[in-house]
């Protein structure tokens, strides 16, 4: 599903410039996943062999213009610098849902960088493609992930048991949602 506007959705934070991926950021997305603490609660390979982000750069690279999903590079609007990855993995535009997934570079964890980056998002689904829901998963024993998305407005809403088979064991999902007209900062709920 393409949104309403044509072009590519760049966007910007306070500190942060979300822009389409090129096939010239596989050297700077293959070194990002190839750190194990960024990939250890995901479902990609602990060591992608190059031909794989490869494979990962050209469908971010394509997901756009085939409404499929959306990719973005996250760079530090200063400098330019690359710092991760974040993307809407699947659109299913008959139901106005999109899957949200990210990863950041360790140098940069605990600045609250993600949950920018994960609003800005957000809020492009709900107003450039007229998304309801938006939501994600984390595994279980990542925390951190939950609260960036619980400080973008994302609200746990339950385990799935063994929803997944990968890195030869079966995963539980922990699932977020968020909905069109939600606020972006809830309050937290005990």
């Amino acid at each position: 599903m393409a949104p309403v506007k044509s072009e590519f959705p760049a966007l910007l934070t306070y500190r942060l410039r979300l822009r389409e991926s090129v096939f010239d950021d596989c050297g700077d997305v293959h070194d990002l996943l190839s750190i194990p603490e960024v990939t250890r609660f995901s479902n990609w390979s602990d060591a992608p062999k190059k031909g794989q982000t490869e494979r990962v750069m050209k469908w971010m690279c394509g997901a756009f213009a085939k409404g499929k999903g959306c990719a973005w590079i996250i760079e530090d609007r200063a400098s330019g610098r690359f710092l991760g990855s974040i993307r809407f993995n699947s659109i299913d535009k008959y139901s106005k849902w999109a899957e949200i997934g990210y990863e950041l570079h360790p140098s940069f964890w605990g600045k609250g960088l993600m949950s920018d980056a994960v609003k800005a998002v957000a809020r492009c689904g709900f107003d450039d493609f007229s998304l309801n829901r938006i939501e994600a998963w984390t595994l279980p024993g990542n925390p951190a992930s939950d609260r960036v998305l619980e400080k973008a407005g994302f609200r746990y809403e339950g385990t799935l048991r063994h929803q997944a088979w990968f890195k030869n064991a079966f995963h539980d999902f922990r699932m977020f949602g968020r909905l069109a007209g939600e606020p972006p900062d809830l309050p937290k709920r005990s």
